[in-house]
């Protein structure tokens, strides 16, 4: 956000807090006063590590912040954003969604400049963190002899990945996205100012009007003169599918469509796909909803709650640890049995990754009463890992990888299981097939993969030995994605 008359940090903390379903590791936000920036960051939700005097206390013009999900690196605080590096003239705040695929390549590169004297790096070089993140900050901080906009125009064209950028100096704001802009960043105008966000969604609720996307290969650069745009690479479309069904919020929109309403019509085309004799149709909530809506819609079946859901409970797709996943499905979730019981169930959800929610959610409605349970799944098979910002399981934890739809219906005891097709799903979205990344989906990947020990979750992670050097893990330690 770059708002002179504005409350810069309470309005970057409410646009935080409208993105928490983004990630829900840790959270932080770096403010500049045109002299000085100052960063805070925590590990935890947004509400539990900014509070009333923190943001009081965070004054200036000019801020970005982030809430993050780990894909590079370890969820620990060091590698909390905004990362944070001090250059030959001032210093540096970058925010990050996205995943590269070259760290270690950009990695290898910042050592081997730095000991040619090519790149400039502060002291403590680059083990203070162990994400690709880092890596940018210290690749756009490194050159001297440039500004920061001159660094960037050097240096996004060397990233390969997925990166949707927000970084500032003392009085500068930019915000950059990969040349297939495979995750979502917009602009929006404040009356006096300008904000940069992963989904509209975070316009609304600080009161910025949608402006435009931030166009694949571009650059923004906003100051007291407004914004200006720089083009470092070739626009290549590849927006991710599985934003449509899952990682954007309902009221966010995303290439000029509504999501909630483009999830609606998947649940229409699911219903045409895979009929069934029911009583009720019920979604998984709250990401079910939507398609569940549809489903009902379009087969008549009436649409019903049989689910309630802890609000208080985060997503347990996107928690960092399989054992938190699985007690999260038993505490997110319980059945309303008044509804449910003797009933022929429709169950809508939007996606199945390793099975475990589906197959404890299956067991619970039986135990509930339900007389039959029909899932429904507003995606399709996810058979791919993703390397660009989703941490999905290897292909060996992947349920659809390696079983029919008949295996993983028993494997999850569902009395039948039915998935949208690619084709129904691309055409809900109204996008153009060849403008959209379905690699996990089909397993083309748009921007090429580099040899798998050259990918993991954790690569750039590191031990200290008792020189206090650091000492990389070698590759067969690396964790899966």
């Amino acid at each position: 956000m770059w708002a002179p008359d504005e409350d810069v940090a309470k309005l970057t903390y409410f646009g935080l807090y409208a993105l928490q379903h983004r990630g829900q590791e840790s959270a932080g936000i770096a403010i500049s006063n045109g002299q000085q920036i100052v960063v805070y960051k925590e590990m935890g939700l947004v509400s539990q590590v900014f509070d009333e005097p923190t943001l009081e206390s965070l004054k200036g013009h000019l801020a970005v912040g982030h809430c993050r999900y780990s894909t590079t690196g370890a969820s620990t605080w060091l590698n909390a954003q905004p990362t944070f590096r001090s250059t030959a003239t001032g210093s540096i705040a970058l925010t990050h969604n996205g995943n590269l695929i070259n760290t270690r390549e950009l990695a290898d590169q910042v050592a081997t400049s730095a000991g040619s004297g090519e790149l400039e790096l502060p002291r403590g070089g680059l083990d203070i963190a162990t994400t690709d993140t880092s890596v940018m900050t210290a690749l756009l901080a490194g050159h001297p002899e440039l500004s920061i906009e001159e660094s960037a125009l050097k240096v996004l064209p060397l990233l390969r990945g997925a990166f949707s950028l927000v970084f500032m100096d003392e009085g500068t704001l930019y915000a950059a996205r990969d040349p297939q802009g495979i995750h979502p960043l917009v602009l929006g105008r404040l009356e006096q100012g300008w904000v940069v966000a992963s989904e509209t969604a975070a316009l609304d609720i600080v009161g910025a009007s949608f402006e435009r996307e931030v166009e694949p290969g571009e650059l923004l650069v906003i100051d007291e003169l407004g914004p200006r745009s720089r083009n470092f690479a070739a626009p290549e479309p590849k927006g991710c599918l599985f934003e449509f069904v899952y990682l954007a919020r309902p009221d966010t929109r995303i290439t000029d469509q509504r999501v909630h309403s483009v999830r609606v019509g998947i649940g229409r085309r699911l219903a045409r796909e895979h009929p069934v004799d029911a009583d009720l149709v019920i979604p998984v909530p709250e990401s079910g909803t939507p398609a569940a809506i549809g489903y009902a819609e379009e087969s008549g079946i009436p649409y019903g709650q049989g689910l309630v859901k802890n609000s208080y409970v985060g997503r347990t797709f996107i928690q960092p640890s399989q054992t938190i996943r699985q007690l999260g499905i038993r505490l997110k979730l319980n059945p309303l049995r008044d509804v449910i019981e003797g009933k022929r169930l429709v169950v809508v959800d939007d996606s199945i990754v390793r099975g475990n929610t589906q197959r404890a959610l299956v067991k619970m409605l039986r135990e509930a009463g339900a007389k039959e349970v029909h899932v429904r799944i507003s995606s399709p098979p996810v058979k791919w890992p993703c390397f660009y910002g989703i941490d999905f399981a290897s292909r060996s934890e992947l349920i659809a990888n390696g079983l029919s739809i008949e295996e993983m219906c028993r494997s999850i005891g569902a009395d039948s299981l039915g998935y949208v097709s690619l084709d129904h799903l691309i055409d809900a979205t109204g996008v153009a097939k060849d403008n959209l990344c379905r690699a996990c989906f089909d397993g083309v990947y748009p921007v090429e993969l580099p040899v798998a020990e050259d990918l993991g979750k954790h690569l750039l992670e590191s031990g200290s030995g008792d020189d206090g050097q650091t000492a990389a893990l070698d590759p067969a330690g690396l964790a899966t994605l």
